[in-house]
């Protein structure tokens, strides 16, 4: 929990290691690791999204609520998995919108690094989570972290775009400046909820074009062939 944040992120949510909510969190963890649960992602990667995407390069950001819990998935970026491993379904559901949508060849791997490279910060609600218990860590705390976090952005990125999907990530609109950046919502990608509105949305061309009419470079969200 004392890793630090890239110095313009640490900046703004530094102090939020201090707050009373963190050291609960940072406590739960301590017991988790003493329990002898095994967390994913690894403690090196929990706050990798910001690591990949500093403050000032963020252009979109995609909210998810988890962490992958099978083993090898999460490796700190929402949606993303490592090298090497199965492509999630709701993964391969943003592929084929990416596909109707701009033509992007989908790729046979998940892992998004390229795009957090890019300045699309892929970050989850809860930043944690039990190896084989979905959701086992919602409520200790991450939440206010990336509230902060979601504010953050709001208050003093540059102009950018929030992709809000599912009930969830929705939920988040509140905390966003709406006259500063375009939020685009939809239903969840994922298998049970995609037919409901997700596709068809087209919301990566409307992203690229909300950056470029704000004199920012659009993302290139075709994906090398390998990680």
């Amino acid at each position: 929990m004392s890793t630090p944040l890239p110095e313009d992120w640490n900046h703004w949510l530094g102090d939020e290691f201090q707050a009373d909510y963190m050291q609960s969190l940072k406590h739960f963890l301590a017991q988790e690791k003493e329990a002898k649960k095994t967390i994913y992602p690894h403690s090196s990667q929990w706050f990798r999204a910001f690591e990949l995407t500093p403050l000032n390069d963020v252009k979109v950001v995609i909210l998810g609520q988890d962490p992958y819990h099978g083993p090898n998935q999460a490796h700190g970026l929402c949606f993303s998995v490592q090298a090497g491993v199965a492509v999630p379904p709701s993964l391969l559901n943003i592929y084929k919108e990416l596909a109707s949508d701009l033509g992007v060849e989908p790729v046979k791997h998940g892992h998004l690094e390229a795009w957090a490279r890019q300045g699309v910060l892929l970050l989850n609600t809860s930043l944690t989570v039990e190896k084989g218990n979905a959701a086992s860590h919602r409520g200790k705390g991450w939440e206010w972290f990336t509230d902060s976090a979601i504010k953050t952005v709001s208050q003093h990125a540059k102009p950018c775009v929030f992709l809000l999907w599912g009930s969830h990530a929705r939920q988040k609109k509140t905390l966003i400046d709406t006259q500063r950046h375009l939020v685009l919502e939809a239903p969840h990608p994922s298998p049970l909820s995609a037919h409901r509105g997700f596709f068809g949305t087209r919301h990566f061309s409307q992203a690229n074009r909300f950056l470029v009419e704000h004199g920012r470079a659009p993302i290139e969200w075709q994906l090398p062939a390998t990680p």
